[in-house]
C-alpha cells in the first residue's frame, strides 16, 4: 500500500464534507443566480435568464447604498480596531503592573456576541435627542454638550455607518491587541538592546525594529477583521433590523431577498459579496503561501 493512502483516508471525510456544504453550494447557489426563480410560486418554470438578476442588482440604488455603507463600515472598523488594538499592546508590551486585569478587560468583549453587545449599544446609540434622550445624547446632554447629539446609524448621512462600526471595534480590539502582543513577545529583546546601545531612543526602535518585523501580523490582522466586516450581518439585524435603508448593507439585502422568496437575486448577491472576499482573502493565501515555501515550511 502506497505511504499517502492512510493519511488520504483520514482527511477523506473531510474532503467529503467540505465538497458538499461548501463547494457544492457556491456552484449550486452560482448557477441559482442566472435563473429566474424570484417567485415561491409552483407554476413558476425555471429558466436560464443570463445576467439580469445581476444587472437589475447593479441597477437598483438601494443595493449599491448599501455597498457604500459596507465600504464607510469597513474602513471605520479597520480604522479603529487597528488603532486601539495597536495602542494597547504598546502599553501592555512591557509587561506593566496589572497586565494580566487589563488584559482581560480588553479581551473581555470577545466572549459577548455581536447579539447581546447590539442590545446594550442600541441603546447609548439611541437616536433620541432634548429631553428623552438617552445613552451617549443623554451623557453629552448632562456635561452640557448638547451640540454632540446626534442619531448615530438612524441619521441619513453618508457617513452613519461609522456608528454602526463603534460596537464592532469595541468588541474586536482586544483580539487585535492580542495579535500584535504576541508579535511583540515574539521579538528577541536583544534586538532592543542592541538598537540602545547604538543610540536610538525607544521611538526609533518601535518605528525601525519592531513594527517592521509585525508587518505578517498586520496584514494578517487586516484580512481577518476586512473580511469580517463584509459579512457583518447579525449585529445590524439587532441594531437596525433587515429592512433599514440607511443601515444597510449586502448581508441585511440577502436576508430581506430571501425573506421575499428572490432566490435568484438573493444568490446573485451572495455570488458578489464571495467574489469580493475573494478579492481580500486570496491574494493573502497567496502571499502566506509564497512566505511558507521561503521559509522551507
Amino acid at each position: 500500500m502506497p505511504t499517502w493512502v492512510p493519511g488520504f483516508l483520514l482527511v477523506l471525510p473531510s474532503i467529503i464534507l467540505m465538497g458538499v456544504f461548501i463547494y457544492y453550494l457556491i456552484v449550486r447557489n452560482l448557477l441559482t443566480s442566472f435563473t429566474n426563480r424570484n417567485s415561491n410560486s409552483r407554476l413558476l418554470k425555471v429558466r436560464y435568464i443570463g445576467f439580469d438578476n445581476y444587472e437589475r442588482l447593479l441597477n437598483d440604488s438601494n443595493y449599491t447604498h448599501a455597498w457604500w455603507n459596507l465600504l464607510v463600515l469597513t474602513v471605520a472598523f479597520l480604522v479603529g480596531t487597528m488603532l486601539f488594538g495597536i495602542i494597547w499592546a504598546v502599553l501592555l508590551e512591557k509587561a506593566p503592573k496589572g497586565e494580566g486585569l487589563f488584559r482581560g478587560i480588553y479581551l473581555f468583549p470577545m466572549a459577548v456576541s455581536f447579539i447581546a453587545a447590539a442590545v446594550a449599544w442600541k441603546w447609548l446609540l439611541s437616536p433620541a435627542m432634548g429631553p428623552n434622550a438617552v445613552g451617549l445624547n443623554q451623557l453629552f446632554q448632562n456635561i452640557g454638550l448638547s451640540g454632540l447629539q446626534n442619531e448615530w446609524f438612524s441619521s441619513n448621512s453618508k457617513f452613519n455607518m461609522v456608528a454602526m462600526a463603534m460596537p464592532a471595534i469595541w468588541q474586536l480590539s482586544g483580539y487585535i491587541m492580542a495579535l500584535f502582543l504576541a508579535g511583540f513577545r515574539g521579538i528577541s529583546e536583544d534586538q532592543r538592546e542592541a538598537a540602545r546601545m547604538d543610540g536610538a531612543s525607544e521611538f526609533r526602535i518601535y518605528r525601525y525594529i519592531l513594527f517592521p518585523q509585525l508587518s505578517p501580523v498586520a496584514l494578517s490582522a487586516l484580512i481577518i477583521i476586512g473580511h469580517m466586516s463584509m459579512k457583518m450581518f447579525d449585529l445590524i439585524y439587532a441594531l437596525a433590523g433587515a429592512n433599514s435603508y440607511v443601515a444597510g448593507v449586502p448581508a441585511t439585502l440577502l436576508w430581506a431577498q430571501l425573506s421575499s422568496y428572490q432566490y435568484g437575486r438573493a444568490a446573485a448577491n451572495a455570488t458578489m459579496i464571495l467574489v469580493v472576499v475573494a478579492i481580500f482573502v486570496v491574494p493573502y493565501l497567496i502571499y502566506t503561501r509564497r512566505v511558507e515555501k521561503k521559509q522551507g515550511i
